[in-house]
């Protein structure tokens, strides 16, 4: 999270490190494709002469919490090997059971967790059984009730989970971001959270510019009050408890200072002298290299 009034180090191209997300986590399965990475780790077998040997193609899918839908979607064309673009397309023949709100549109349905490929693997199968574990986890007890409890649909539970999964840097945490958003949402102010920002550009590396804040898209919380119009990611278990039941407390914003030490506070004073220490912390780090095109 930042606000429009944080200071922005520019380092000569008014690039920032933004030490507040979970992104760039790299997780390799074997025998799995692992989506946002995109890496496909064959199985391994054991010939009858004792070799171990790879098979042809991987058995499993996996989702990590928070991937984009396109991510997704690149890892199923990858795990199936089809051409670039054809899970996209099979969306308008994939038999989806979504909710209303979300017109079509799967992102925040397609949950994180290791899909078996099995003899005949779809496009369709795949984007099926993801929605269907979906709404296995979301519409009943205690996700349904928790969002109800908040005066929230499913769906809208969904996309504040999506942009917790998306902005704290442990589980311990997401509790406390989700209080933030509920926060900031009851006292009428505008979310002013990065991740949204990103979503609206396409880019998975944290950048966010004074300009940025400026972009007509109706997921730039800079600019729009309330919450965008659909989740930013595929939130797991973890986000979703803490969107259906966040911690107690009167926070209005956050920073990370530094790994380990994410600050909140209702005190505008006090955030400016938090993220004033986070600027230095981020100043004294050596510049990131650039991370690959979809590794969120």
């Amino acid at each position: 999270m930042q606000t429009n009034t944080r200071p922005r180090n520019t380092r000569g191209s008014r690039r920032a490190i933004r030490l507040t997300r979970r992104g760039r986590l790299a997780l390799i399965v074997t025998g799995a494709v692992v989506a946002g990475s995109a890496v496909a780790v064959p199985l391994l077998r054991t010939d009858d002469e004792g070799v171990t040997r790879p098979t042809s193609r991987p058995t499993s899918l996996s989702i990590p919490e928070g991937r984009r839908a396109t991510q997704v979607y690149g890892a199923i064309d990858k795990a199936l090997a089809l051409p670039v673009g054809t899970t996209k397309k099979s969306l308008a023949t994939a038999d989806l059971k979504l909710p209303n709100d979300a017109e079509g549109n799967p992102e925040g349905y397609l949950f994180p967790a290791t899909y078996p490929l099995g003899g005949n693997p779809t496009p369709q199968k795949l984007l099926t059984a993801m929605v269907d574990t979906a709404n296995r986890k979301f519409t009943g007890a205690p996700i349904a009730a928790g969002a109800q409890r908040n005066g929230l649909n499913v769906y809208q539970a969904v996309t504040i989970a999506s942009i917790v999964q998306a902005e704290a840097t442990a589980k311990e945490d997401m509790g406390k971001v989700a209080r933030v958003i509920f926060n900031r949402l009851e006292r009428g102010m505008p979310l002013q959270m990065d991740s949204t920002l990103d979503y609206a550009l396409g880019r998975s590396t944290p950048r966010t510019t004074t300009e940025d804040t400026r972009i007509d898209s109706p997921y730039n919380s800079y600019q729009r009050m309330g919450l965008p119009p659909t989740p930013i990611g595929n939130p797991g278990d973890e986000a979703m408890r803490a969107a259906t039941n966040p911690t107690p407390g009167d926070w209005l914003y956050f920073v990370t200072v530094k790994p380990g030490d994410t600050r909140f506070t209702a005190d505008y004073a006090e955030h400016r002298s938090n993220v004033a220490e986070s600027d230095r912390v981020e100043q004294s780090l050596p510049a990131e290299a650039e991370p690959e095109a979809a590794a969120r």
